[in-house]
């Protein structure tokens, strides 16, 4: 059976949109092959030449997942969680018909549940609001994503669902600061991955398998991801 690889990470840029709360990152040159000729690399007739570039960033910026310590004190760090939190089977429901700053709610994940044809059953739960496709890389993308209830995502941990994603920078929309997804989370003993991308490709796919592992940050509050989906074809 023929596999193909889904990438769902947001490339980062320097000065990207970020949250609310949250500087955009610098992504900028550091050392650039022009000016590392004056290093003397390599040999006289294979001369070498090198380009690196500085990061400064939030862990918080682009694709993430959120560590355990992130809203609750005793938490574990994101270089201290378990590594399979970040993999699984998943399924990705079609959440299109949520407009911006609008709410997902229980009714919403069932519908989703039974158009995919797969019972959450421990699975990393994807949620495709289209919001990245609408607006992305204009700000506006931050001021208009979607949120998750209180009670979908007690729907989600209830069905075992250690880890959802969404789409934008947050999974509480931006018009409030009640956080009701964060809050349950952190109570729950679940997560969430944020800014996931091209999740339309795997509406409608059934189940497959995520991968998303962050960088082991010794301290981190988040942890940038390099997210992907493969799946039988």
């Amino acid at each position: 059976m023929a596999q193909r690889v889904i990438d769902l990470s947001l490339p980062i840029d320097d000065n990207m949109p970020s949250h609310k709360f949250f500087q955009s990152p610098v992504h900028v040159p550091h050392t650039r092959h022009e000016d590392s000729v004056k290093l003397n690399l390599g040999t006289d007739d294979d001369p070498m030449s090198l380009a690196t570039s500085y990061i400064g960033t939030l862990d918080h910026i682009g694709t993430h997942v959120d560590s355990f310590f992130h809203v609750k004190p005793d938490g574990l760090k994101v270089g201290e969680m378990p590594l399979e939190m970040f993999f699984g089977k998943a399924v990705c429901f079609d959440m299109t018909h949520i407009p911006d700053l609008g709410m997902i709610e229980v009714e919403d994940l069932e519908r989703g549940q039974e158009q995919s044809g797969v019972t959450v059953d421990g699975h990393i739960v994807l949620l495709n609001t289209g919001l990245h496709k609408r607006h992305y890389p204009n700000h506006s993308v931050v001021t208009s994503n979607p949120g998750i209830s209180t009670d979908a995502t007690h729907w989600l941990a209830d069905h075992g669902s250690k880890v959802h994603g969404v789409e934008g920078p947050s999974t509480d929309a931006p018009n409030h600061n009640y956080f009701y997804n964060h809050r349950v989370c952190r109570d729950r003993g679940i997560t969430h991955y944020e800014w996931l991308v091209n999740l339309e490709e795997l509406v409608g796919k059934g189940e497959f398998m995520f991968f998303g592992v962050p960088l082991a940050l010794m301290h981190g509050t988040g942890g940038p991801t390099r997210a992907f989906a493969i799946l039988d074809e």
